[in-house]
């Protein structure tokens, strides 16, 4: 059988716009709010699981979206930034520009003692390993940064092509695969249904 997720990315939050390195527990704007609510029914969720990364901003788009809350799942969060929680990016980079570099070259850094892209790769890429064995339609509300590990997994991209993948907020990216091989359907803005 074949099995199809679709990841969606959450609405703009203010986290989002100052590129912050967000705890999880950052909500909606109001404008993030109007454009999920915008979206409302754009996905259908009829006989599909909905599942959301753990943060609030997941959880939020999901039930502007009309998805319902959700069951959030703790494989699907986003990467833990460590002591950078809460810092914009400028910021650190302002105080830290060599672990900053770093950083966004060597997918196995970790200079703010929390988890790396790799491992966060491999995280997902793991969740996704164990999709392949369930049947039926998932929709996953996710950070950016998942749906990113999403297609370096599916296109068996060396984790070093996580920071060349782009992921706008309010899109969806679709899966689906049988035997262990995933295809790709990326990007599609959810527009509000005609």
């Amino acid at each position: 059988m074949t099995r199809r997720l679709t990841f969606v990315s959450p609405a703009l939050s203010a986290a989002l716009r100052e590129a912050r390195f967000d705890d999880g527990t950052a909500s909606l704007d109001e404008m993030g709010a109007a454009q999920a609510h915008a979206a409302a029914g754009a996905l259908s969720s009829a006989s599909a699981r909905v599942v959301t990364s753990p943060g609030t901003r997941c959880r939020e788009t999901a039930e502007a979206l009309g998805l319902g809350a959700g069951e959030p799942v703790a494989e699907l969060a986003g990467l833990d930034a460590g002591r950078w929680r809460g810092r914009t990016l400028d910021e650190v980079g302002a105080v830290e520009p060599e672990a900053v570099a770093g950083w966004l070259t060597d997918p196995g850094s970790a200079p703010h003692g929390g988890e790396s892209v790799r491992d966060l790769c491999a995280r997902v890429g793991y969740w996704l390993d164990t999709m392949a064995r369930t049947d039926g339609r998932t929709l996953a509300v996710v950070e950016p940064e998942v749906v990113r590990a999403v297609v370096v997994h599916v296109l068996g991209a060396p984790a070093a092509a996580f920071w060349r993948v782009d992921v706008r907020p309010l899109t969806a990216t679709a899966i689906s695969g049988r035997s262990g091989r995933w295809n790709l359907g990326a990007g599609r803005p959810l527009h509000p249904p005609v």
